[in-house]
């Protein structure tokens, strides 16, 4: 499977990971939401080089100039609350997309000792013979992502896959390339951590993506 690292290369993407990660800067929610937003954006101009194009005459007011444009049929699937941010930046560059929406949480035993995941809402349109990209900010053990690409699949079959992450866990990267079938798929992820704590949690990770985008819930 392609795994692309965009954090290997020195860009301004380090920047905005820098200040995702800083605690003095988590009380500002609008900042966090907003770096979410632009490594969506530059996540979706990355993803864009590797479309197929067409080319089509565009008329301006002296003349026509031949333009590649993609055209690839595009589904963005996020994960709901924490990649909202995360969608947004990936819209402003696909902005043709179609648009899917699904719920994934944890749900831990009483001891808080494991988890199960639960999904819930889903709103999809098909995905058949499509680009399916799925936008979830954090890649941790991969539990949540294999629960949404399967209730995803009830859409149809997509021709392309790509995973878009922010931060992802090496035991989350290991799961999506089980997950996810070879030869379709890419993953695309802004930073790798080493390893996943006693919770499941990425370390040094960034805390909850959710409660710092839009504040904890009870």
């Amino acid at each position: 499977m392609n795994i692309n690292n965009l954090g290997e290369n020195n860009s301004i993407l380090n920047q905005f990971i820098a200040e995702l990660r800083d605690i003095h800067i988590h009380d500002d929610r609008l900042r966090f939401r907003k770096n979410i937003e632009r490594i969506g954006e530059i996540m979706a101009y990355e993803i864009s080089k590797t479309l197929q194009y067409k080319t089509i005459d565009v008329q301006t007011p002296l003349g026509v100039k031949a333009v590649s444009v993609p055209c690839e049929r595009i589904v963005l699937a996020t994960i709901l609350r924490a990649g909202l941010p995360f969608h947004q930046g990936f819209l402003s560059y696909f902005d043709r997309a179609e648009n899917a929406f699904i719920s994934a949480s944890r749900k831990y035993t009483e001891n808080h000792s494991d988890f199960s995941i639960e999904t819930g809402y889903l709103s999809s349109p098909s995905i058949e013979g499509k680009t399916l990209i799925i936008a979830d900010p954090m890649l941790a053990t991969g539990s949540s992502l294999n629960s949404v690409y399967r209730n995803l699949l009830q859409r149809g079959n997509p021709a392309k896959i790509h995973v878009a992450c922010v931060i992802a866990g090496k035991q989350g990267i290991d799961a999506a390339c089980k997950i996810f079938p070879e030869g379709k798929t890419a993953v695309w992820v802004a930073a790798v951590d080493p390893h996943l704590d006693e919770k499941a949690y990425i370390v040094p990770g960034l805390g909850d993506a959710g409660d710092l985008a839009y504040g904890e819930t009870i």
